[in-house]
C-alpha cells in the first residue's frame, strides 16, 4: 500500500464529514450564517414548492433535484423596485412567459396570479429599492434529462435589496472572444448564463467593465446582460435588431421615449438596424442599456475612444428620459406596491 494512502486512512477520523441527524440541528447551522448580518440582502422569497412567502433567509432554498439546478431547464426575469414602485412589471412578465414557452415550461399559474404573487412578495419584503427576480423551472422530481418525472413546474421569486443610481461615468469595453449564443437561446432569458459569465470575466481580466458580442456576420449584437446603442455623428440613435439577441424591456422603453429628442431637434431619428463593428466604432456616442443602469455611457472600445472619449450629451439626455420615467413616469409603466 502506498505511503500516502496510509496517511489518508490515518487522517480519516479527523476529516469525517458531519452528518446532520435532525432538521432542527441543520436549521440552527443555517441560522448561524445569517445571525451576524445587520441588513438582510434578501428580505423575502416566494416558492411554489412551499406554497408561500419566506422571510427567514435560512429557508430561502430550492430542491437539489429541481431541473433548473442540474439541467439548466429554467427561465427568469427581473423587475426594478424604485421608490416603492415596480417598473415595467407587465412587460417583463410578458417576456418571462414567452421565454417559458420557448423552453417548453408551462407556468403553474396564469399571468395575473404571477403578478399578484410578485406584488405581495414585494410588499412583504418592505423593500423600497432593489430588484425583484423570478424564475420558472421545469420543477423538482429527479435527476434525469427529461422533465417527464417532474410532477409540476415551479415558480420562485426573491427580492434583492440593492442600491443603484443613474450612471453618469463612462466605461471601457472590449470585443468578446467568447462565442455568443445561437438565436434560439439568445432571444430567451434562460438560466444558461455560462457564456455571459465568461464574457464578463474576460473583460474584467483585461481591465474593462464588460464586453460586446459581435455576430458571425460582423454586426454588433449585445453586451453580456445588457443591450447596446449608438448615436451617430448625424445624431441618429441606432439599436441593433432583436432577431438574434434579447429584446430588453428597458431598451424597448427607451425606443418609445427617445422620439421626444427628435421632436425637440436634438436627435435626427431613432431606429433599430444592423450596424457593423466598423460603423459602431466610428459612432459619436455609445451606451449600454439595462434595467439598473438604465443607460451607461461607453467611452472606449478595444482601446480606442468612442467619439471624443467623453460622456456624450445625447447619451445623458437619453439616460435622463428613462430615469425620469422610472421615477415619475405614467402608472401604466409604474405599479405602486401596497406596503402594509
Amino acid at each position: 500500500m502506498a505511503a500516502d494512502s496510509v496517511v489518508e486512512i490515518e487522517n480519516m477520523e479527523e476529516s469525517t464529514v458531519h452528518v446532520f441527524k435532525s432538521s432542527s440541528e441543520l436549521l440552527e447551522k443555517l441560522h448561524q450564517k445569517w445571525s451576524s448580518v445587520e441588513k438582510l440582502p434578501y428580505p423575502a422569497m416566494y416558492s411554489s414548492v412551499y406554497g408561500g412567502i419566506i422571510l427567514d433567509p435560512a429557508m430561502m432554498v430550492i430542491p437539489i433535484d429541481d431541473h433548473m439546478v442540474h439541467r439548466g431547464h429554467g427561465v427568469f426575469d427581473t423587475a426594478i423596485i424604485l421608490d416603492g414602485y415596480l417598473y415595467e412589471l407587465d412587460g417583463h412578465l410578458d417576456r418571462f412567459l414567452l421565454s417559458a414557452s420557448r423552453a417548453k415550461i408551462t407556468s403553474p399559474f396564469p399571468k395575473s396570479t404571477l403578478s399578484t404573487i410578485l406584488i405581495q412578495l414585494t410588499a412583504a419584503s418592505n423593500c423600497k429599492k432593489g430588484t425583484l427576480r423570478y424564475w420558472l423551472s421545469a420543477g423538482p422530481g429527479d435527476f434525469l434529462l427529461s422533465p417527464a418525472g417532474c410532477p409540476t413546474s415551479a415558480f420562485y421569486a426573491i427580492v434583492i435589496a440593492e442600491e443603484f443610481s443613474q450612471c453618469k461615468e463612462g466605461v471601457k469595453v472590449i470585443t468578446s472572444t467568447i462565442p455568443m449564443k445561437v438565436p434560439l437561446f439568445a432571444t430567451s432569458k434562460n438560466v444558461n448564463y455560462l457564456p455571459n459569465v465568461l464574457t464578463k470575466l474576460e473583460a474584467e481580466e483585461k481591465g474593462a467593465f464588460a464586453s460586446i458580442w459581435v455576430d458571425d456576420e460582423g454586426y454588433v449584437a449585445e453586451g453580456p446582460n445588457v443591450n447596446v446603442g449608438f448615436v451617430t455623428h448625424e445624431n441618429e440613435l441606432i439599436v441593433p435588431f432583436f432577431d438574434k439577441i434579447l429584446s430588453g424591456c428597458t431598451v424597448k422603453r427607451l425606443l418609445e421615449l427617445a422620439p421626444k429628442l427628435v421632436e425637440n431637434g436634438r436627435l435626427k431619428s431613432v431606429k433599430t438596424a444592423n450596424i457593423t463593428v466598423e460603423e459602431a466604432k466610428r459612432a459619436a456616442e455609445m451606451m449600454y442599456i439595462g434595467s439598473t443602469l438604465p443607460v451607461l455611457p461607453i467611452i472606449e472600445w478595444d482601446g480606442k475612444a468612442i467619439g471624443d472619449g467623453k460622456v456624450g450629451d445625447l447619451t445623458m439626455a437619453l439616460s435622463d428620459l428613462v430615469w425620469e420615467d422610472m421615477v415619475a413616469g405614467p402608472e401604466t409603466h409604474r405599479l405602486k406596491v401596497p406596503y402594509v
